[in-house]
């Protein structure tokens, strides 16, 4: 079984005059729960930088922002997605390929006339061919960034990311320079369960880690978890956990890149940050964005 170590979603802490812990030794077949400390952002709830987040009805329309634009993102992808699938035979009956995307739009929420606008679109044969893309830039205090685009115009893609990014005071970096710093990884959000629960079906399920996303309030338990995976365990890993019971969001849930180690920085690097996420989410070719800024949500 692989070796599991718990951690909780939010900034780490940066305690000044306290001295640092050792780190936990991990044998070959252990589980280590790591001590939740409390985040740096609770214990500083007074300093002006952070307290423009303060408001729960500020905390909750911007998620909502957040989700909507996620949702949005999604229901592009997938439309470009089965446009693709749908070239290869419009009827799913014969082209499993688009049956299975058919079936995973539809669990996804995506309407109906997306799914049937993109499936007559792969009938046009002036329609481009899309490309999987990625493009990589330095961010604010040491960290790193990569964007993904499922695009028919790569010029257009590279022009409109490469232009978020320096208008966000970032630097494009050359393919590889931040790539290295990641892995790819399945990625799956389980919600409204508990840590103990998760903890252990996740070591069934075959997972390598298990990261607690910060509550809506402060103060309050994890009530959602980030199951990471090998790309190989993925899928078998997932099922596992919906058969034992845990419910799975789908659209937070698949292939990723996941940091090697999150970067801590300050406040203003981090508010720079989450602009540069921002921009980069609102460029129409963009599926995707990960970042090893520690506490960024994406």
């Amino acid at each position: 079984r692989s070796n599991i170590i718990q951690t909780v979603g939010g900034r780490k802490c940066s305690h000044a005059g306290h001295a640092p812990q050792a780190p936990a030794t991990v044998s070959s077949h252990s589980i280590v729960r790591m001590p939740l400390a409390p985040c740096r952002h609770e214990e500083q709830q007074q300093r002006p930088v952070l307290t423009r987040m303060g408001r729960r009805s500020d905390k909750i329309a911007g998620r909502k922002g957040k989700s909507d634009m996620a949702k949005t993102k999604t229901y592009g992808k997938y439309g470009k997605l089965i446009q693709m699938a749908a070239r290869a035979g419009a009827d799913p009956i014969s082209n499993l390929k688009l049956a299975d995307l058919m079936i995973l739009a539809k669990e996804l929420g995506v309407p109906k006339e997306i799914v049937d606008r993109n499936i007559k679109k792969a009938g046009d044969k002036a329609s481009a061919d899309f490309q999987d893309v990625q493009y990589e830039a330095y961010g604010p205090g040491g960290t790193g960034f990569i964007i993904e685009c499922f695009t028919d115009n790569v010029n257009r893609s590279a022009g409109d990311v490469k232009a978020a990014i320096t208008k966000s005071g970032c630097k494009n970096a050359e393919p590889g320079s931040v790539m290295f710093t990641f892995q790819r990884a399945g990625q799956i959000l389980v919600t409204n369960t508990t840590e103990d629960a998760v903890f252990e079906a996740a070591m069934e399920a075959g997972a390598d880690d298990v990261v607690g996303v910060h509550p809506e309030e402060e103060g309050q338990p994890s009530t959602s978890y980030k199951v990471f995976t090998s790309v190989e365990e993925f899928i078998n890993a997932k099922k596992k956990l919906i058969s034992l019971g845990f419910k799975v969001d789908q659209e937070a849930t698949g292939l990723v890149y996941k940091p090697n180690a999150a970067v801590e920085v300050d406040d203003e690097a981090f508010a720079k940050c989450e602009a540069l996420l921002d921009k980069l989410l609102a460029v129409d070719d963009v599926d995707g964005v990960y970042s090893n800024c520690d506490g960024l949500e994406i």
